[in-house]
This record gives C-alpha cells, sequence and structure tokens, in this order.
C-alpha cells in the first residue's frame, strides 16, 4: 500500500503542511527507529506513519483513565495554545509554563496532584515533571523530536515539537482521539474547537 493510499487519523496533507515530520539535523540513539530520510540540507525526517500510529497509540492508553489521573505538562510556549485548547476540551489539567517542583511529588502542596500518567511536550525543558514522575513510579508519555534523550520515556511519540503548527496538530488530534475512545464523541464528530484554532499563528 503506497503512503497515498494509507489511512491517517487526519489527512496526510495536514501533517506535512505544519511539518510535524520535520526533525533536526541532530539524532539521538532513541530516535533512529522514527527517521525515515536525512534531507540535504542534513534536517531529519520522521516517518509519518509512525508518528500517526504512536498519536493513536497515546490516545487510547490515555483513555483508560479519567482525565484528572493525567497531567499535561508544556514549558515550551510555542505549545501553550495548544495544550489549553487541548485542556478545555478533555478536561484533563494542564501546566503551561514552568512545572512547579514537587507538584506530583509533595502532598504538602497546595496543588499537589496524584495522577497515574504524565505527559510532556518535551523531555528537556521538561525534565522535572519528568523526574517527578520517574520517582513516583508513574509512566511518562513525551513528543520527543531526533535529538531528544528518552531515558525515562515509557511512550515516544515521535514529532517536530517545537514548532507551534506541528504541536497545535498533536494536541488536536490526541484531544480528538481521547475523546472518541472514551465515547465522549463519534467517530464522525468534529472537535467543538477546529483544527484551525490550534494551529493559528497569533
Amino acid at each position: 500500500m503506497s503512503e497515498e493510499q494509507e489511512v491517517y487519523l487526519t489527512p496526510l496533507d495536514n501533517y506535512l503542511k505544519v511539518g510535524l515530520h520535520i526533525g533536526t539535523k541532530f539524532r539521538t540513539k532513541y530516535m533512529a527507529p522514527f527517521i525515515y530520510k536525512i534531507r540535504p540540507d542534513g534536517l531529519s525526517v520522521l516517518n509519518v506513519k509512525k508518528i500517526d500510529e504512536r498519536i493513536e497509540i497515546a490516545a487510547k492508553f490515555l483513555a483508560q483513565y479519567e482525565p484528572n489521573q493525567i497531567l499535561f505538562v508544556c514549558r515550551r510556549e510555542n505549545g501553550w495554545a495548544g495544550i489549553k485548547l487541548f485542556g478545555k476540551l478533555t478536561g484533563i489539567p494542564v501546566v503551561a509554563g514552568r512545572y512547579r517542583p514537587g507538584l506530583l511529588t509533595n502532598s504538602a502542596l497546595e496543588d499537589f496532584k496524584e495522577i497515574k500518567i504524565l505527559f510532556v511536550a518535551d523531555p528537556w525543558p521538561d525534565k522535572n515533571a519528568v523526574v517527578d514522575s520517574v520517582n513516583m513510579g508513574i509512566p511518562v508519555i513525551a513528543c520527543c523530536d531526533t535529538n531528544n534523550d528518552a531515558n525515562f520515556v515509557d511512550l515516544i511519540i515521535p514529532c517536530n515539537n517545537k514548532g507551534k503548527k506541528s504541536l497545535g496538530l498533536l494536541f488536536y488530534l490526541l484531544a480528538k482521539e481521547y475523546l472518541k475512545a472514551r465515547g465522549t464523541i463519534k467517530a464522525e464528530d468534529e472537535l467543538t474547537i477546529p483544527l484551525e484554532e490550534f494551529i493559528k499563528e497569533d
């Protein structure tokens, strides 16, 4: 089956337009299995089918949990708009910005969270949340670009985790697939917040 005939969670063109598959010039051993090719300019190109598959796997896994048992964290400013819209649609708590140390480990904190799954937009800027999760035995799902180390990541979603539009599409798809898997929306339904809102530039 050719790439054009493959069935994706969203039209293939959506992935390509936002550059969700465009990685960096640096590549780690963790990300080698997801790299499709290297462009002449040195940038890595991720396998779109593998990105699509991992988004679906992550959403179905997350759907086994109640929204308050999950936490989404994104330190990178380019992901704030998308992650906030994701939280609004799913009811899953999100941290857009700095993760407060001890949020998952110190029960004396006012906003202490007892969760079962952590999702981070990038395991490097979000490393404090990852470390806290590891210390608490909480599984970690992470968006990983070609330059990411994934020592403490239980499920990698390979993608461009730096672009605003690519992160917007990612959070849109995760919201849609999570709600479908939870039975909140039907397979043919659209989200109440359209994709355009997730990927628009300010």
